[in-house]
Order: C-alpha cells, then structure tokens, then sequence
C-alpha cells in the first residue's frame, strides 16, 4: 500500500478502504506522509466526494488518531453540544448550567474563536481566574463534584485532525461535507460522551449559508454518531441574524448571566430551552418536551442554574464576584451609537458583517496568535421584525481603538428596512434524529 496509489484512486472518484483510509491516517499523525501528498488526497476529496462507508471509516481513523477520554467514572449520563458557530453565540454559557440543575452531567471541550465566530473559550477567559487548560483526572473530578466543567481540546486527543484541519484552512479544502462532518464527529467521539447535541446553523452569519446544506451536514454527523452508538441528534438553527443582543466576549457572558437571572432576550432563551430539552430527552431525565422546557424554566426562575454556573466558575478558577455583580467587567474606553437615519420594520441583518465588525472592533482574532480585547463587541438594539424610527439606536460599539467612529456609516447599511411589518422569524427550525433498527432519520419541525 502506497499513499501515492490512494491519491490516484480517490482522483478516479472511486471508494477508498478502510485500510487505506487508516494508512493514510497513521501516515498523517507520524509525518511518514508529506504534507504536499495530503494536500493532494484532501483536495481530491474535496472534488470526488465520499461515500458513507468512507467517511465512517474516515471518522474512526481520526477519533483513534490519539487518546480516547473514558468518563466511565463520572456517575450519570454525559452530555455535550457542539455549535457549528456564529455571531453572538455564546449558548454553552447558560445552557450547561441549566441541564446541570437538573441532573445532566456536562463534559465538554471547547474551542477559539478564529474569524467572525467567538469561541467559547474565550468568552470564559473574560471572567478573572479562569483556568480552561485542564487535565484528563482533573476534568472527570470536576464534572463528578460540579455536574459541569468546560475546557480546552486536550492537545493527546484527535492529532490527526490537528494536522489535517491546519492544512484544509491553506489549501482550500475546508468545505466539504465529509472531511467536515469528521472533523467535528472524531473529535466529538473521542470526547467520551454518551450523548451529543449538534446546533448546526445556516444564514448569513454561518459557515454554511443555505439551509439545506446545513441539513446534509446535521444528517451526515447524526448518522456518524448513531454508527459508533451515541445518542446524537441535531437542530438546524438559524444565524440570519445575530444571537441575543450581545456580540464580543465580555457582553455575552454578561447577557448569558442576564439569562440565568430571568432577563435573557427572548431568541436566546427559546434556544437554550430547546437545545436543554432535547439533552433532557437524550439523557432520558424526561420523556416529554414540554415537561422538559418546563423544568428547564424553572431553573432560572429558582435560581439553580445561576448557583451550578457559580460553582462551576469557582472551581475552575474564576472570580464569582463578576457573576454576582457583572458591572465588574471592565467597560471599553470608546462607546458608539449608531442612529438610523430612517424609519421603518427590520426586515434583514447582515449578520456575517457584524461578526467582522466585532472583530474590527477588537473582540475577534483573524490569526491564532492574535490577542483578544474582552471588553470589545456590540450591543444590539434591533431585530429582524423590530419597528425603527428614524433617529432609533440600532446599536453601540464598544472598544478601546480609536477612530471607530468611521465605522458608523458602513454599519448603517447591515441593517435592511421594510415599509411593511415583518414577522420575527424563528431560531430552531428543525430537529433531526436517527432510528437505527428502522434506519430512517426523524425529522421534528418546530412551529
């Protein structure tokens, strides 16, 4: 077996083994494989395709590549989410404490932001004291005695995504279905849980801007992870605008704690109920939605979702007086209003502009090495749907740059007006699961 031949048949557009897929794999994680071979293999790939059978293979290759987490000794069903990230998503901040509260065990490992998408690490980084880079014992005692703890793709775990992700970002290659779907589903795997959420969003202000190939990808990795016998299901959701109101790090923690104390804008709060109610239902603690979504509110209004997401931050080093008091977190020096200069209903937001924005502003990173301003993001005052007045706040920027105030006019032009009311749309549009015995997906419209 030679990497060479498996280049030319992947370039013929016919099915590679899975020993060839593993040789492949093996060759990517010990360097015997060039990194110019790889390129090839991915870039044919990403031209021919792959078949299920591949891509399952492909998968496991990948989540064998390192260290497979065994959470055996957390007592409990294991949960996580995975978001495939947008603008102002910061979901895991209030929805982890809220299924905590009611039994859910939460093993998660998270990521940076890199683009116009936040990472949630670095969302939690805006909180003093806070420690994500944890070890494996450390992690599992933290979500036995918490119920919760969030922290950083161990370096041991799916090397061979590493290596292969670093060179689909320079060559190319990142969109495609399959090598997408393992990257996301190797990694998830190898994570240990027994039960996995996919948030897979579409729109403009998501990798993927047409709804049905958010739906292929959602069926794909839910199939993968029903293959190795996890419970994972999807939810496609919407980023034609942006989630909440806040967007940079520091804001969205604080709108998340806004959320846990009953005050969360009202998009945000319908997503962290549904996503928390088909956890519920995954890690069988209610076998009703709308008990579930009941539950689920009633740990914000008790308060316990604010108490697990104290002990959480406490455990891992962060100061809990910034929960308990959110003016704490520092305020950027420059804020400024942006003012329609028309009236009208909001019929549109540019919401990947937006992302870019906050980038500008200082709250993104457009390199991996590039420093992040916690403090810097936007407040929105508008959403799709809302009534404008001419002389209305759309919304504030905030950072510590100067000459931001030359943003405003092209900011201006991200938000669309209509004459005529527009309805406010929906974030969950549809849950998608899979029934192995029947071997049919399950699709769940939300009205």
């Amino acid at each position: 077996m030679d990497i060479i031949g498996i280049i030319e048949k992947k370039k013929l557009g016919q099915e590679l083994t899975k020993e060839e897929i593993q040789y492949w794999i093996d060759g990517v994680v010990s360097e015997e494989i060039k990194d110019y071979q790889t390129t090839a293999l991915l870039m044919a790939i990403r031209l021919c395709g792959m078949t299920e059978k591949e891509t399952f293979a492909l998968t496991e290759a990948m989540m064998n590549s390192g260290e497979l987490m065994n959470l055996n000794k957390i007592p409990g069903v294991k949960c996580d989410k995975h978001s495939t990230g947008g603008v102002g998503d910061k979901t895991s901040l209030a929805l982890c404490p809220m299924i905590a509260a009611l039994g859910v065990k939460v093993a998660k490992m998270s990521g940076r932001g890199l683009g116009f998408t936040g990472g949630t690490l670095d969302k939690l980084e805006a909180i003093p004291g806070m420690r994500i880079e944890i070890n494996p014992h450390e992690f599992i005692d933290l979500v036995t005695k918490n119920g919760i703890a969030i922290i950083g793709q161990s370096k041991s775990i799916d090397p061979a995504d590493k290596k292969l992700y670093a060179l689909r970002d320079v060559t190319a290659t990142v969109d495609s279905m399959p090598l997408i779907a393992s990257s996301i589903m190797s990694k998830k795997l190898a994570s240990g849980c027994d039960c996995i959420l996919l948030d897979v969003k579409y729109g403009s202000g998501a990798f993927m801007h047409r709804k049905e190939d958010a739906e292929e990808l959602a069926k794909l990795m839910v199939k993968i992870g029903n293959n190795f016998n996890r419970d994972v299901r999807a939810e496609i959701t919407s980023m034609n605008q942006p989630l909440g109101l806040a967007i940079g790090n520091s804001l969205e923690v604080k709108e998340a704690i806004d959320t846990l104390n009953g005050k969360g804008p009202k998009d945000f709060v319908d997503l962290c109920l549904s996503s928390g109610a088909t956890m519920l239902l995954q890690a069988k603690i209610f076998d009703d939605r709308e008990k579930a979504v009941a539950a689920l509110k009633q740990t914000i209004t008790s308060g316990s979702a604010l108490r697990y997401l104290k002990n959480f931050i406490k455990a891992q080093g962060g100061d809990v007086s910034y929960i308990e008091n959110p003016a704490k977190f520092p305020t950027a020096m420059y804020k400024i209003p942006v003012k329609s200069l028309k009236s009208g209903y909001v019929s549109g937001i540019k919401t990947m502009e937006l992302g870019l924005l906050s980038m500008k502003l200082g709250a993104g990173r457009e390199t991996a090495e590039d420093l992040i301003d916690p403090s810097a993001g936007i407040i929105l005052n508008k959403k799709i749907g809302d009534q404008v007045n001419k002389g209305d706040l759309l919304l504030t920027m905030y950072s510590e740059r100067p000459n931001m105030q030359n943003l405003v006019s092209d900011v201006l032009n991200y938000f669309d007006l209509s004459d005529h009311p527009v309805p406010v749309p929906p974030v969950v549009e549809e849950r998608i699961s899979y029934n192995k015995k029947t071997k049919q997906f399950i699709y769940e419209k939300e009205n």
